[in-house]
């Protein structure tokens, strides 16, 4: 028997040794395994920004219902348990051991046999449905990773319903250089007959998949902004109008500050719509759930007057400032930032400067490989036009002199989601008497 730590360590190392395997690899691992995902209710969701969101709405909502609910997501912030929980608690060192066991054993023989070892992604997916199996869920949420067409979790035969949030340019070089082709990717996850719920704001990924729609005989479901209507706007969430197509106009409070957000809920909400045959529960119960919904690293406030947002794609980047040019009018902003050397970091920020006025800029590092240094980061935030600008190379460090630095005011820690970690396992593990 492997230890937990034996296990994390061997997960991480599995890019070293394997390749990309295609879906009928996946699928054939799924039926050596028993065929965990036979006959279980699982709800597959796609998609540039937001899937993750989406998931933990829907996750929420079946909670609340008082249904058991696995959910399958990534990446994780802090501790890699974090990619599959029940009712939105991560599983436990142990699941996650005598899950990984059941899978490396199974890997073992695949190699032995001259077959491919499963790669990261699929590694961990399998291991997710051997929990999510285990623990018999009710419903099973999954967020696809890269993608969707290719994407491990397309595996899975006879999803409930397919979700695809907010198409974006992110991931050119392996999902196409357009949003059609990057649409087409995420159109993947639909299955024949099964509905699908979708996010129709950018014209041209909505005719792909309505398209797409068309050839499986997919009933499809649209979503917009222009049907939902915004009514408070605070630090502590939004409150909001969903015109619903299924369950009319409904009034939705989403504990998280960004206005996205509403079309995350709206989308989650349609989808539990669409299914209302199937779970049964009142609409009070959706709108309970929603309100209740937890998820981390995005927009999530983890102090009072701190947020951190894992935005780091253009699509994300514009979000966090549509978001924070809101509040910047009644409180002054201080930003904690850090980013890996691979983002395209320069223009990242040159377009939150453009948008933005920071009182304080606090620059930090990432560990790792990809480090990027704090002092060229901050140079960049000086050539853009911000005049209190600190370097602390020391993320633990720098949220300090940050959270020192926003006073009355609120700070936002942004430019990675391994940023975002940090700062939230630093503040879990030394400032319990401020959560």
């Amino acid at each position: 028997m492997f230890t937990y730590e034996e296990a994390v360590a061997y997960i991480e190392n599995i890019p070293k040794f394997t390749t990309k395997n295609k879906l009928e690899h996946t699928r054939k691992c799924l039926d050596l395994l028993g065929s965990p995902d036979k006959d279980r209710k699982i709800i597959h969701v796609a998609g540039t920004n937001g899937k993750g969101s989406v998931c933990a709405f829907l996750s929420s909502m079946l909670e609340q219902g008082g249904f058991r609910c696995g959910l399958f997501t990534s990446p994780h912030l802090v501790k890699i348990n974090e990619r599959f929980q029940i009712n939105e608690v991560m599983i436990s060192d142990q699941r996650f051991t005598e899950a990984f066991t059941e899978v490396k054993n199974l890997a073992d023989r695949l190699v032995e046999e001259g077959d491919y070892h499963p790669t990261y992604f699929e590694f961990l997916f399998l291991m997710g449905m051997i929990v999510f199996k285990q623990e018999d869920v009710d419903y099973i949420v999954l967020e696809t990773g890269l993608g969707g067409r290719l994407d491990a979790t397309n595996s899975v035969l006879s999803p409930m319903a397919c979700v695809i949030t907010s198409i974006s340019l992110d991931h050119v070089e392996y999902l196409g250089d357009t949003i059609e082709k990057i649409a087409g990717e995420k159109a993947g996850i639909m299955k024949k007959g099964v509905p699908v719920i979708f996010d129709g704001n950018r014209k041209e990924a909505a005719e792909v998949i309505k398209a797409r729609a068309e050839e499986l005989g997919c009933p499809w479901y649209e979503v917009k902004e222009s049907r939902q209507k915004l009514l408070n706007y605070t630090p502590e969430g939004i409150r909001f109008l969903s015109a619903s197509g299924v369950y009319g106009e409904t009034e939705l409070f989403v504990p998280f500050i960004a206005r996205y957000q509403m079309m995350n809920a709206a989308l989650a909400l349609e989808t539990m719509g669409v299914l209302r045959e199937e779970h049964g529960l009142e609409k009070e119960t959706l709108i309970k759930g929603i309100g209740g919904a937890k998820w981390q690293g995005r927009m999530e406030t983890i102090l009072p007057g701190v947020i951190v947002d894992g935005a780091h794609n253009e699509d994300g980047i514009a979000r966090f400032v549509e978001t924070v040019s809101y509040f910047q009018k009644e409180y002054p902003i201080t930003l904690l930032f850090s980013t890996v050397a691979d983002k395209e970091f320069p223009d990242m920020i040159k377009r939150v400067c453009k948008g933005l006025q920071f009182a304080n800029v606090v620059t930090t590092e990432i560990w790792g490989s990809r480090k990027q240094s704090a002092k060229e980061l901050a140079e960049l935030f000086r050539l853009n036009g911000c005049s209190q600008v600190f370097v602390e190379p020391n993320p633990g460090k720098a949220f300090e002199l940050a959270y020192e630095k926003k006073g009355d005011g609120l700070l936002f820690v942004v430019g990675s989601l391994y940023l975002a970690g940090e700062i939230k396992d630093y503040v879990r593990r030394n400032i319990h008497d401020k959560l």
